[in-house]
């Protein structure tokens, strides 16, 4: 092997045990990054059903990890935007577990002329208390408008109604067109 590969070989697996021991500190259990379809979807949240069957979780906990996390994915495939020269919408989904909660933390390019509308949407559903969600997710039911995306903002709600916690959010600014979009839900364990 030459030495320019043998250093490569090296420089990569040093980069996957480092990877390996961050994902251990921080104790995150699945972990994708790619094109989000609904066959994706459906293979990575089965993969957390049978990861969450393992342990002793409780069946309620268990369901809200599931359900939020199909709702994030869900809103990668819908809202994500790809970045010059790429067709597919990529993101990336991490499912972690401490021992009081469970976060399921995604993301995707955003398009900047989007990030006042989101941001708007997320502070507003961060600010509301959980009855007020309720009413909020049945009005919007009822009267939303449908985005061209099949949307009316039912996602954030539902996610900040079933983990009864705020929605955890940044922007990363990649370019003068784009930005990624992070998205931290939390799901307590008790």
């Amino acid at each position: 092997m030459s030495e320019l590969k043998e250093k490569k070989g090296h420089s990569f697996l040093d980069f996957a045990y480092q990877m390996y021991k961050s994902m251990k500190t921080n104790e995150i259990n699945l972990v994708y990054e790619g094109e989000v379809t609904q066959e994706i979807t459906k293979t990575f949240t089965s993969l957390t059903e049978r990861s969450l069957a393992k342990t002793e979780e409780s069946n309620m906990v268990q369901r809200k990890v599931f359900h939020v996390m199909v709702e994030c994915l869900q809103n990668i495939s819908k809202h994500a935007d790809s970045l010059e020269g790429e067709e597919e919408k990529r993101g990336i989904v991490m499912v972690s577990h401490g021992k009081e909660s469970y976060n399921i933390i995604t993301g995707n390019v955003i398009r900047n002329e989007k990030i006042p509308a989101l941001k708007e949407s997320l502070e507003k559903v961060n600010s509301l208390e959980k009855e007020d969600l309720s009413a909020l997710y049945k009005k919007q039911m009822r009267e939303g408008r449908i985005s061209e995306k099949g949307g009316a903002g039912l996602g954030l709600i539902d996610i900040a109604k079933k983990t009864g916690s705020k929605l955890d959010y940044q922007f990363k600014e990649l370019n003068d067109d784009v930005s990624f979009f992070i998205l931290t839900s939390t799901v307590k364990r008790k």
